[in-house]
Formats: C-alpha cells, sequence, structure tokens
C-alpha cells in the first residue's frame, strides 16, 4: 500500500521587546498526519518572509518517526524575533517521507495550532 502524510503547519506570536522597540517572537510548528498502513520517518522544513518584497528564510528544519494511522504535532521546527513594523509576514512548511518528494508548500496560521 502507498503511504500518505497529511501536513499542516501552524505558528504561535508573542509579544515582547529589544530595548524600547517592540518585538514578536513567531515560532512554526509542523502538524503530520500517517494515513498509510506503514510508520514512516518524515523531514520538515520551515521558511518565513516579508510578503513584500522579502525573500524566504529557513527558520528550522527536522526529522520525526510518524506511525501508520497515527499522527504528530503541533511539533517546534523553528523560530524567528522580528521587531514589530507595519509590515505582513508568512510562514510556510513543507515535509517528505523518506524517499518521496517535498509536498507542495502549506500556508501556517495560529488557529491551526490548535487541537
Amino acid at each position: 500500500m502507498t503511504a500518505r502524510v497529511a501536513i499542516n503547519g501552524c505558528i504561535s506570536a508573542e509579544r515582547g521587546s529589544a530595548g524600547r522597540f517592540p518585538t514578536r517572537d513567531i515560532t512554526a510548528y509542523i502538524k503530520a498526519r500517517n494515513t498509510g498502513a506503514k510508520g514512516l520517518n518524515v523531514s520538515y522544513e520551515a521558511f518565513f518572509r516579508v510578503v513584500d518584497g522579502g525573500h524566504w528564510e529557513k527558520v528550522g528544519s527536522g526529522r520525526a518517526y510518524v506511525r501508520a494511522g497515527e499522527a504528530i504535532g503541533p511539533v517546534e521546527v523553528g523560530s524567528t524575533t522580528r521587531v514589530c513594523g507595519p509590515v505582513k509576514v508568512e510562514i510556510r512548511v513543507h515535509a517528505r517521507a523518506d524517499g518521496a518528494a517535498w509536498s507542495g508548500w502549506s500556508p501556517a496560521a495560529k488557529k491551526q495550532c490548535q487541537t
């Protein structure tokens, strides 16, 4: 049987400060669900960018074993701290099982971290 892994990204964003400048600590997470009949090693990555003209920067990567019919997550992938400003940012994640191609990109939103 073909193994299938569903991937979702999610984030948390906490306010902080660097001296007198307000900051936002953004942490990326991944959730993975294996709907296949055998366990899989899954590699995953998270990237961050400023929407208006920014380039994608890797904020983290990892690897986990997901048993058949089970789910993991949210598992922390990486984080970044940014000075708050009038810019929109986004985080995306993707993953792949051993021997398979990388999945399409999944956007990461705060609401997706909820169980």
